[in-house]
């Protein structure tokens, strides 16, 4: 048992799990280590003894290893409409600013479900959705739900609960949404189950936002009883990412436990009666709002005050015609001189990366001016664009940058990701085998098949394209950081794989 292991073993022990899973044990939390690690180790197959966790330590951990660890060391334990006021400031405030914002035109809402667990919260978020908007089918919806452990995953997905999960949870809901079945259990129906996707998603390890796993560009991120687990450094860059991942005058939900001024400074603190939200407001970050009546609350759609004033920002004289293919092209007075200095594309690359959108963009349209024909310039635009949720902008200038590169596969790449975003799957089809015809070696294009395949329940398609990439990637080291992909792994795309298939 854990007695006869020693101090400097634990240290190390509750070292390694936080690297691997961002699971946070101190000295004073050793003993929830050794209990979680005592369950654990019968699915790891051996005994928590000082030489058995030296054996384990000796070797980075596989995949399958941090997966039982983090299954055994999180609670499961969650139900339909927890910490109910929550979800009444998102069907009150939140959810109804965006339809009324949205409604007349993007038609477009992403929330995100982050250690969603058995899936409870995300089909919670579903059955609010299919409320307020009777015709939910004819808008673009995102529930997107990761959590670290595949097992919680694979209940989600199955969408079968017990009497337990409904402990708060109106009669009605069940009679409404779900359907009983000959073991008592209760199944939710199809059409509110397809609302959701599910996928595995290490907060401490895996990039985000990205458009590879779909992070990016969110209205509401739900992280409830999640950020506890974390020290508070890896908390602040968790939190840090949820920033860059929301769209302005998005929101982040966290649980009444988590509340905290120091742990959520880019944010606005907004206090609802019985209820602490944090929401991204890049003019104010930091500030803190009381409401103490529900028309106190202004939600603005980020999507609303979009406007190209390149005239203000950079006196620039811009004509705007077309290629042929329907795609703008802005042109600037003078001559055009391409080829963007490497200096200057990094720095625009670092503003991406650190989510200065704003900067970014403001940096590219004056870059512009100069190199108005630089297809690489203009594709990070587009990518500043689409995390910022203009995804229409980011398509247009997407599709610039393919006209003046019309060989470069990831253009297209980046053009079906957003034409994926805006709900047209069969535009992004296409664009999708276009890249694949430039590039039958790439990785990305495989995956990125695959899964609009398997989104479309067009399972053996999908299961070849996956198995084409599984192919490519046997020609990479496992922890080769993939091109274009975020920063993800060789090893990391192969597990992802694994577990969508």
């Amino acid at each position: 048992m854990i007695d006869t292991v020693s101090d400097a073993i634990l240290r190390e022990l509750s070292n390694l799990v936080e690297a691997q899973t961002g699971l946070h044990f101190p000295k004073g939390r050793w003993s929830d280590l050794a209990r979680g690690m005592n369950l654990a180790a019968r699915d790891l197959g051996f005994e928590i003894t000082e030489p058995s966790i030296q054996s384990l330590l000796a070797s980075p951990l596989k995949r399958e290893q941090i997966e039982i660890i983090a299954s055994h060391l999180t609670v499961g334990e969650t139900y339909f409409f927890r910490e109910k006021r929550s979800f009444e400031v998102l069907e009150e405030h939140i959810l109804p600013e965006l339809i009324h914002a949205r409604k007349n035109n993007d038609r477009r809402i992403r929330i995100w479900s982050a250690g969603c667990c058995t899936g409870e919260e995300p089909y919670s978020i579903a059955l609010l959705i299919s409320k307020l908007i009777p015709d939910w089918k004819n808008w673009n919806i995102t529930i997107l739900a990761t959590d670290i452990n595949p097992r919680f995953l694979k209940k989600a997905s199955d969408g079968l609960y017990s009497e337990w999960s409904f402990r708060e949870t109106s009669s009605l809901i069940k009679e409404k949404y779900f359907s009983k079945t000959r073991d008592n259990r209760f199944e939710i129906l199809p059409s509110i189950k397809k609302m959701v996707h599910f996928s595995y998603l290490n907060l401490a390890e895996d990039s985000c936002p990205s458009l590879l796993n779909d992070t990016n560009a969110m209205d509401v991120i739900f992280c409830r009883n999640v950020l506890m687990y974390f020290s508070p450094e890896r908390a602040k860059k968790v939190v840090r990412n949820f920033h860059r991942s929301i769209v302005d005058g998005g929101w982040l939900i966290v649980s009444p436990s988590e509340a905290s001024q120091v742990l959520y400074p880019q944010f606005v603190t907004v206090n609802f009666p019985g209820a602490i939200l944090y929401k991204k407001d890049s003019s104010s970050p930091g500030r803190t709002h009381d409401l103490f009546a529900p028309s106190d609350i202004e939600l603005r759609n980020p999507q609303s005050a979009i406007q190209f004033e390149f005239v203000d920002k950079q006196k620039l004289d811009l004509v705007s015609r077309n290629d042929g293919t329907g795609t703008p092209i802005v042109e600037a007075e003078g001559d055009c001189k391409p080829g963007l200095e490497p200096h200057q594309y990094e720095e625009l690359l670092a503003l991406y990366e650190h989510g200065s959108y704003d900067q970014a963009e403001e940096k590219s349209i004056g870059l512009l001016s100069a190199h108005g024909d630089d297809a690489k310039l203009i594709a990070l635009l587009a990518r500043v664009y689409a995390n910022q949720g203009k995804l229409a902008e980011a398509c247009e200038w997407c599709k610039r940058a393919i006209s003046l590169d019309k060989l470069n596969p990831t253009y297209r790449y980046l053009l079906a990701t957003i034409l994926q975003e805006q709900g047209q799957l069969d535009a992004a089809r296409d664009s999708l085998k276009h890249a694949l015809y430039l590039d039958q070696n790439s990785v990305l294009i495989h995956f990125a098949l695959g899964n609009l395949a398997h989104r479309q329940e067009k399972h053996a398609e999908a299961r070849k394209h996956f198995q084409n990439a599984l192919g490519l990637l046997g020609s990479y080291r496992q922890d080769e950081i993939l091109p274009e992909s975020d920063g993800l792994t060789t090893g990391r795309l192969k597990e992802i794989i694994r577990l969508t298939t």
